[in-house]
């Protein structure tokens, strides 16, 4: 049998005990000084600071924090990272809470209720100070949520959001959002409006899709049942509702989509059978992911504060976060942010 001369593993981690022999001192020196107590001269803080960073030695600041019931760490649940809002969410999130000394654990549910829960149980389990979280499209359910409400962990919904007492939300105008979306398409002389929803248990889509009724409502275009469909957004599910939206006994000459993928999915759709867009087809959709400035034709859409609401999200926690334990609980908060319609080619007609 060969001995290796490297070990795979080799536990050399410097203690304060370490520093203290070195220095011949006591051990509870040595942390008063590594943490700047005042009992402490200067003096004796440079000896062994410099002590410590001769023998490579590191904070446990996990240990430390843990001692103290914090652990300047919080958790954010997004239902998929590689879309381009929840993306610009968690930067804005990221910068707000570096700058204010926290670290930042980052998930993703995949738009699963199941994988959801389990995310909230770890950060839960790792003792995060407080939770971000913008729930999946499977969300009917909120034991999870009431469970954390009731164990004291801070936590508030961003961009989708559920209805539980007490928890602050920082959304966009959906309802708005959609108005002007529809309204846009209506003033471009579409009269047969299809959209694309998500799942109604979610307000989100509720408020999108109370928007588009609206503007219907406003222009005198009766609202048609069969020009609602309702899937989980993705771009397969835009191109069964393109082929859905051409079956029908009449032209449908406009399309408002609650995201912008559904949107992409269904021009693909559109262009594969031969119908131009914007000349038979006008669409818009909604969130202003990249891609959708670059497609030919590039897409109207709504677009989204992302950053912003990051940053607004993390303030808002933050502050729940330094309240006392047992300080009284200030009245939930729902900050809504404005969108804005982008016009581009999919709706010049």
């Amino acid at each position: 049998m060969i001995k290796s001369r490297y070990p795979l593993f080799v536990e050399n981690k410097t203690t304060i005990h370490d520093i203290a022999k070195a220095l011949k001192v006591d051990a509870s020196t040595v942390s008063r000084a590594l943490n700047n107590s005042p009992r402490v001269s200067q003096k004796t803080k440079d000896r062994i600071t410099a002590k410590a960073n001769e023998l490579g030695y590191q904070r446990n600041l996990l240990a430390s924090n843990l001692r103290k019931s914090v652990t300047n760490t919080i958790g954010v649940i997004v239902p998929r990272i590689s879309r381009h809002f929840f993306s610009s969410v968690i930067s804005g999130i990221e910068e707000t809470a570096f700058d204010a000394g926290y670290n930042v654990i980052i998930c993703q549910s995949l738009e699963q209720l199941k994988r959801e829960r389990k995310l909230v149980e770890t950060l839960l389990a790792n003792r995060v100070d407080g939770v971000l979280l913008s729930v999946s499209m499977e969300t009917d359910k909120f034991d999870h949520l009431l469970n954390m409400k009731n164990n004291g962990t801070p936590f508030l919904f961003f961009d989708r959001h559920c209805e539980i007492e007490g928890i602050s939300s920082v959304l966009i105008d959906d309802f708005q959002g959609g108005f002007d979306a529809t309204e846009h398409l209506i003033l471009n002389g579409c009269k047969n409006i299809g959209h694309f929803s998500g799942p109604q248990e979610l307000a989100i889509y509720r408020n999108r899709t109370a928007g588009y009724r609206k503007a219907l409502e406003k222009y005198k275009i009766p609202f048609r049942p069969e020009l609602l469909i309702r899937s989980s957004l993705m771009e397969n599910d835009g191109a069964e509702g393109a082929k859905t939206l051409l079956s029908l006994p009449y032209k449908v000459d406009g399309l408002f989509s609650a995201n912008d993928i559904a949107a992409i999915g269904a021009m693909k759709y559109f262009k594969n059978e031969g119908v131009k867009v914007p000349d038979e087809i006008a669409i818009v959709g909604f969130s202003n992911e990249p891609v959708s400035g670059i497609i030919d034709p590039s897409l109207t859409t709504v677009d989204q504060p992302g950053f912003q609401i990051g940053q607004i999200a993390t303030k808002l926690l933050l502050d729940e976060i330094s309240k006392a334990p047992n300080a009284n609980a200030t009245m939930a908060k729902t900050t809504i942010l404005k969108s804005s319609l982008i016009e581009r080619d999919s709706s010049r007609k």
